[in-house]
């Protein structure tokens, strides 16, 4: 029988393919896997042709193919090749690591173009991975537009993030989250996208989760969330060209005397200062460094080179690090001029949102929505004000208490129209919270009557108290023994977004009391933003209302800097919660009685808005009946156990 010559080759062919499985490469790092093999293909790259790692990513791309690094968190600028080190790993994980891969992207869409423009492209002009897929280009079933089965059997997934069922019966060695950020923090209400994909690894031999991003909002970024869980982060430090000094590059900014700088009438020429000795340094000259520098985790004084082999603060070899981060911004590439750089910062300096795209994309940090206002105790404590123990603009009088362990904390605020507010009373008492004469010096400070600046006297109208803790039958007994509604007990919601107090329609059959849920995560949000708001002391003196705007006492015995420190205490941080990322209000550790009481005074006042019919700007419009109303209440009075202008009890109305 007669074979011809394209038979023959045909069959070599088949019989190469077949074999593939059973070769076993000479062992490669991955940038000399890339440097050798991978392209840059026309359709997805700016300048076409073979691939030559640049200094600064070696160590990123070593680490994204280091067997023993378990996780690489990538926190990234634009203009850093990013998406091309991710290409070049996941091929050199396919053809030389032989392992089954999962790419997600943050939309089914995304993932759609990513494979179309960068995989499908990686795989015909590559030709190690071209030789591994002998559908390109043909209509097959192991050439889909999510899925390529290559002929040594593994395979690669490139699918969108945002649905559940793309998470699920897929076993695979490395996953990869491109863009993160972009992600939903919770994909159909069934867990973060990383602990979902995560899952996909768990029983590889060589488990390897990538996770990759330009961040986005500080408190909510997901892939800051991520580098949040490593105990390494890594930035570059470069040796400056003239003293050595090993430093990262930083912005810097006008106020700062190091980092990039400029010339105001020639911003397109651009400079670096050394932090250490003030060097002048130019681009050129920066990245002929780049070569020398290290990788340092400051927090932990380890550092490397090139991603695979990791050195303590004393040069001396360690273990490599299960999880690590990377930071890398845009002044570290030669893609673009730190010229470019400043340019860009001056088109977006004036406009809040193009700011923000330039802290993400060029300086590759997260960006803060309270950039330029944030809340800080010297801001607060500085605006205080001299003003009357009650303003004449505030109607009603509601009040928090805070219970600890040795003392009761109280606060009563002062509301007017819109719901302007001032600090008009604070207490302390020290005891032991269980005993009768501690609740007795309680009970004064709860029926104290203040005196309003146009003589009118009032009481406070409600109060919330704290009833978590180890105190809880006490609170129920005080509230049972001054009014079930106007001494309210209360509990924090441990759900976020809960309405800011959820009073109940009946007491409660066992404790008879009107135990009521707050929402503190809704209530810190709604307190911080009026506390961020200008007040015009102008406006002020002259009695005109400012809504919303929160007041405190020139007064060190109402409100020093403890006070306004404890107002400030808690911020928004990163838990984990039955596995998933949520944000919750933390004091890390600071006192904060002051804000509690707060929270609870704010209560008080939407319950009496919302069930007792309190209206504070039909109050203001009849503050001038106020003296009638005095006059009345000194022959009428309130039943005993009354708080402020109303029977709580009977629902009897004194106003």
């Amino acid at each position: 029988m007669n074979i011809s010559t394209p038979q023959i080759e045909e069959l070599a062919a088949a019989i190469r393919v077949g074999l593939v499985p059973l070769s076993r490469p000479l062992p490669m790092t991955p940038v000399e896997w890339a440097d050798e093999n991978f392209y840059l293909s026309s359709e997805s790259s700016y300048q076409e042709g073979r691939w030559e790692t640049l200094a600064f990513q070696v160590a990123i791309l070593n680490a994204m193919g280091n067997d023993e690094i378990r996780t690489v968190n990538v926190i990234k600028s634009a203009r850093v090749g990013y998406s091309k080190m991710l290409l070049a790993a996941s091929a050199y994980q396919i053809e030389h690591k032989r392992r089954n891969i999962l790419l997600l992207l943050p939309t089914d869409g995304a993932a759609q173009g990513f494979m179309k423009a960068h995989v499908e492209t990686m795989i015909r002009d590559v030709p190690c991975i071209y030789a591994l897929a002998p559908w390109h280009g043909k209509k097959h079933r192991d050439n889909t537009l999510d899925t390529k089965r290559f002929s040594h059997s593994k395979q690669l997934w490139c699918l969108g993030g945002a649905a559940a069922k793309n998470y699920r019966e897929k076993s695979v060695d490395t996953i990869i989250y491109d863009e993160l950020a972009a992600f939903e923090p919770d994909v159909e209400k069934e867990g973060s996208p990383t602990f979902l994909g995560d899952k996909r690894i768990e029983g590889s031999t060589f488990p390897k989760s990538i996770r990759g991003s330009t961040p986005k909002i500080k408190g909510t970024c997901q892939i800051e969330a991520a580098a949040s869980e490593s105990p390494h982060l890594f930035r570059l430090h470069v040796p400056c060209p003239h003293c050595q000094a090993e430093q990262f590059l930083k912005w810097g900014g006008k106020d700062c005397s190091f980092g990039i700088k400029w010339d105001p009438e020639s911003p397109g020429t651009a400079w670096y200062l050394c932090e250490n000795n003030g060097c002048v340094v130019q681009q050129h000259e920066m990245q002929d460094q780049h070569a020398k520098g290290r990788w340092i985790c400051e927090r932990a004084g380890i550092w490397t080179r090139d991603g695979l082999d990791f050195f303590d603060a004393e040069d001396q070899p360690i273990p490599t690090p299960d999880s690590l981060t990377f930071h890398i911004w845009t002044a570290y590439s030669p893609f673009t001029t730190w010229g470019r750089i400043v340019l860009d910062f001056y088109k977006a300096k004036g406009d809040i949102s193009k700011l923000k795209t330039f802290t993400n994309t060029t300086l590759g940090e997260t960006w803060e929505e309270d950039q330029g206002e944030k809340l800080e105790w010297e801001t607060l404590y500085g605006r205080r004000e001299v003003y009357p123990a009650v303003p004449e603009r505030g109607v009603v009088l509601v009040g928090g208490i805070d219970t600890q362990d040795d003392r009761y904390e109280g606060r009563v605020w002062a509301f007017g129209a819109g719901e302007e507010c001032w600090l008009v009373h604070r207490w302390i008492l020290h005891g032991d919270p269980a005993s009768d004469e501690l609740r007795r010096k309680v009970g004064v400070e709860l029926h104290r009557q203040f005196r309003r600046v146009d003589d009118v006297q009032m009481k406070v109208e409600r109060w919330c108290w704290d009833s978590g803790g180890h105190y809880t039958d006490e609170v129920y007994a005080e509230s049972r023994k001054h009014g079930v509604q106007w001494v309210i007990p209360i509990k924090g919601a441990n759900v976020y977004g809960k309405q800011i107090a959820n009073f109940p329609r009946t007491r409660s059959k066992t404790s008879k009391v009107y135990l009521t849920e707050v929402g503190t995560d809704n209530a810190k949000e709604l307190l911080y933003s009026r506390m961020k708001l200008a007040l015009d002391a102008a406006l002020s003196q002259g009695g005109h209302p400012q809504p919303g705007v929160v007041h405190l006492p020139a007064s060190d015995s109402l409100c020093d800097e403890s006070e306004a420190k404890q107002l400030t205490a808690e911020s928004k941080v990163l838990k984990i919660v039955n596995g998933q990322r949520v944000y919750r209000w933390d004091a890390k550790g600071r006192r904060n009685e002051a804000l509690d009481c707060f929270v609870y005074a704010l209560a008080a006042l939407r319950i009496s808005q919302q069930r007792f019919g309190c209206d504070l700007d039909a109050l203001a419009r009849s503050k001038p009946v106020a003296a009638e109303v005095i006059s009345r209440k000194s022959t009428e009075q309130p039943p005993q156990q009354s708080g402020g202008w109303m029977n709580h009890d009977s629902g009897k109305s004194w106003l």
